[in-house]
């Protein structure tokens, strides 16, 4: 099972998306940030689109169309972009329900939630504690 990168990738592109505005520009093009990110901006535009829907982004049509923060990098958090990007808890239990007549089957689902939930929250609160700002800081420092 490999690791989800969705995060990595919506904290790179809009973490992207602010050095660029600040660099004077208006708006960012999705083969920009794909380029950046080396993947496909189609990968890119989904991404942004669910960005959007949480209100981290906007975008303009026609001439001039691009991506730009809706807000700036100080003012979004890596649990903003988590919670834009993964809907769903960390970790889940079996999809369908394990053998109830198997002491294992019938008590693993009660041991394992409250780990997960602590987990959960504990991923959530430093998530919380990471501004985009902090993210570009640190890229600029190791640059």
């Amino acid at each position: 099972m490999g690791a989800n990168s969705r995060l990595t990738i919506a904290a790179h592109a809009l973490t992207w998306i602010g050095l660029y505005q600040r660099r004077g520009h208006d708006v960012a093009t999705s083969e920009q940030i794909a380029t950046s990110v080396n993947t496909n901006p189609v990968v890119i535009r989904r991404l942004l689109s669910e960005l959007r829907r949480a209100g981290l982004v906007d975008s303009r049509r026609g001439a001039g169309a691009g991506w730009m923060l809706s807000r700036g990098l100080e003012a979004i958090t890596l649990l903003d972009v988590y919670e834009a990007v993964e809907p769903g808890p960390i970790f889940a239990l079996h999809r369908s329900p394990p053998d109830s007549e198997c002491v294992v089957g019938h008590g693993i689902g009660p041991a394992l939630t409250s780990v997960y939930g602590e987990i959960e929250a504990t991923l959530r609160k430093e998530l919380a504690r990471t501004t985009l700002e902090g993210v570009l800081r640190d890229v600029l420092k190791a640059a």
